[in-house]
């Protein structure tokens, strides 16, 4: 199969890896079609679809860019090219922002192919130290990102002015038609090349990926606290509604973005009296909601954490003032304090320890939504016999060497479970697991993708998602199924529209060839 691809095979070390029949007609249609969206599982090797499109651009005298998100994921194809791609010292150049700029300068005048974060090469182009004349292809790995004001979007469109070939390639562009044609549009896509793991070229290759929902009852704990704090919410939520906000007849089924998006709303209302009664009330909902859902979906510490951490404010308002002093509040509270004190956490904490019992000596990632959750449910794992470490971002104060250093034992299995924050999701090399616990669902197809995509690469994975009966949990539950399956819908239809776009162009040019 290799020798089918001309001379670029001459710049691929083919030697122990062969080249897939679904790989192999994706990297047809991309030289055939031009710009073009892969949208393939992760771990069904995207890179060396984008290595062998560069290999072509290489054969033809030209030279290419392989953009990644992140200094982690650029390094990771750096090393992935370094093996791939047959090129001299100095041809193959990693590019991540810590390079002076006029060394920078000399070194991306010699190199064929530059690996680099796209904040990098859109500095540098914007400062006039760099120049595309010389490049035809450009790859935009995690190409879902290339939306708003990323740079993306900005290096995309320097693409499509000067006829340079776009390759994006993703795991999940998104559920959205807006968002999936905003992405074609900023891509400047002409075809997009989907696969699934039912596909008749891909079947052979999926590993086996079982997935697991845990249904989970809530405490009498929780549901003794949950009670005492539903009153306050209620109340909160008719005095909005009297005043024309927030029209919903329970507060627990409020979307948390119609939620968010009311304060805005507020900041909007000009009657300073107005104004000053909704601000009132909707700090008390916004903070009861919040604890609310922490309790019922992350834990009773997650919970104590939160409240604490409002009390610790130096500065409070009169609605968040009137929150701590609620004797129902102080009630759950202390109930709270109690319980922790006697041993009790959420049942999914103990859940989490039962499958984990199952997998012992086994690697795993668990995902969590919350750094409280994190710190708790790390430190539940160590303390019943197992390795564990807590893995979170730059955010909570972890530098990317300490990030990567975590991660390098990981693969080194000097420790064996993985918690893990969004950080953990796409971006980073973290290598495959056996099996993948959600603590929570999430309502994102993009991330619910990803995170699945940590286990079932090269052997058997296990997917496990928690779920507390009666909460978000199932609602989230419920989208994110629902976006997935939408998801390949809308591509598909786009990709039809694209296509006869495709030949109503070949049809007007042959046209006016006649003409």
């Amino acid at each position: 199969m290799w020798k089918d691809l001309g001379k670029a095979a001459e710049y691929i070390n083919t030697e122990g890896i062969a080249l897939r029949d679904y790989q192999f007609n994706i990297i047809r249609s991309v030289l055939s079609h031009g710009n073009t969206l892969v949208v393939l599982p992760t771990g069904l090797g995207k890179t060396l679809i984008g290595a062998v499109v560069i290999a072509d651009s290489l054969s033809k005298g030209r030279k290419a860019i392989f953009l990644a998100p992140t200094k982690p994921l650029a390094e990771q194809h750096y090393a992935t090219l370094q093996k791939r791609l047959r090129l001299g010292p100095g041809e193959l150049l990693l590019l991540v922002g810590s390079v002076n700029k006029s060394k920078r300068e000399e070194l991306e005048r010699n190199a064929r192919v530059i690996v680099a974060t796209p904040q990098t090469i859109s500095n540098d182009l914007k400062n006039a130290i760099f120049s595309l004349d010389e490049f035809s292809c450009v790859v935009f790995d995690e190409c879902h990102r290339a939306v708003g004001k990323y740079a993306y979007t900005y290096l995309a469109n320097e693409c499509l002015v000067r006829g340079i070939l776009v390759l994006g390639l993703t795991a999940s562009p998104g559920s959205k038609k807006e968002r999936i044609n905003a992405l074609v549009e900023a891509l400047g896509i002409q075809r997009i090349e989907l696969r699934s793991s039912g596909d008749p070229d891909v079947e052979k290759y999926v590993m086996s990926r079982n997935m697991h929902v845990i249904n989970i009852e809530l405490s009498d704990t929780i549901k003794q606290i949950s009670s005492l704090l539903a009153p306050d919410a209620d109340a909160a939520l008719r005095s909005l509604n009297k005043i024309g906000l927030l029209h919903f007849r329970n507060f627990d089924s409020i979307p948390k973005g119609r939620l968010i998006r009311t304060g805005d709303d507020i900041n909007k209302i000009q009657a300073t009296n107005y104004k000053f009664a909704a601000i009132y009330s909707y700090v008390k909902l916004l903070n009861i909601t919040h604890a609310y859902d922490l309790l019922r979906s992350e834990g009773i510490y997650p919970f104590k954490l939160y409240f604490d951490s409002l009390d610790a404010r130096e500065k409070k308002s009169r609605g968040l003032e009137n929150l701590l002093a609620s004797d129902a509040v102080k009630k759950a509270r202390k109930l709270a304090d109690d319980a922790i004190k006697l041993g009790e956490e959420h049942p999914k904490v103990f859940a989490v320890l039962d499958t984990l019992k199952d997998y012992r000596n086994r690697s795993a990632i668990i995902f969590v939504q919350y750094r409280s959750t994190i710190k708790m449910l790390t430190e539940f794992i160590t303390n019943n016999g197992f390795t564990a470490k807590a893995f979170v971002g730059k955010k909570e104060g972890i530098t990317q060497e300490a990030q990567k250093a975590i991660i390098s034992d990981f693969r080194e299995r000097r420790f064996d479970i993985l918690v893990a924050s969004s950080i953990g999701e796409e971006g980073l090399d973290i290598p495959n697991v056996d099996v993948v616990i959600f603590y929570e669902p999430i309502p994102s197809e993009i991330r619910n993708i990803q995170r699945k995509g940590r286990t079932g690469r090269f052997r058997d994975g296990e997917v496990y998602v928690l779920v507390a009966r009666g909460t978000k949990d199932e609602v989230y539950m419920y989208i994110s199924r629902q976006k997935e399956l939408k998801m390949a819908a809308l591509i598909k239809s786009i990709n039809r529209s694209l296509e006869l776009k495709w030949k109503n162009t070949i049809s007007s040019d042959k046209n006016q060839q006649r003409l």
